[in-house]
């Protein structure tokens, strides 16, 4: 029988990468977990992650921009840092907690043409979705 645990994804503004992470946890882990996204601060839904997401049929748009509170990391039994800013940041976590540092490069951070940005924030979602279906596999 798998165990379920609990994966708490955390950014700089829980906007873009964590909320990625977030929906293809929630897509490829089925029950076997419960999902968690936070931000040290709340900036709100990037709509460019949004659509690159629903171009790989998850949509997130239903996911709330939410700030990192002490009972997230109560309730969390693994945390996933998905920017050096976040990891730097984050607060003591609870004993016990298995913990993740995936350094990704923040796509809404890119400047130039549509293609060029969206280019971006496709490799990321790639990246991500590669780095989530491997954490859900040890998960089993």
């Amino acid at each position: 029988m798998t165990e379920h645990k609990a994966v708490l994804f955390l950014c700089t503004g829980n906007s873009c990468r964590s909320q990625m992470a977030e929906g293809y946890a929630r897509a490829l882990g089925g029950d076997r977990v419960t999902v968690l996204s936070a931000g040290i601060e709340a900036h709100g839904k990037n709509p460019r992650a949004i659509a690159v997401m629903a171009e790989d049929g998850v949509d997130i748009s239903g996911q709330a921009s939410t700030r990192l509170t002490d009972d997230m990391l109560a309730r969390a039994d693994v945390l996933v840092t998905v920017c050096g800013h976040a990891d730097e940041h984050c607060p003591v976590v609870p004993g016990g907690l298995e913990k993740h540092h995936w350094p990704l490069p923040d796509p809404a951070k890119v400047r130039g043409r549509e293609e060029e940005i969206m280019a971006e924030f496709r490799a990321v979602r790639d990246d991500i979705k590669r780095r989530v279906a491997d954490l859900v596999d040890t998960l089993k």
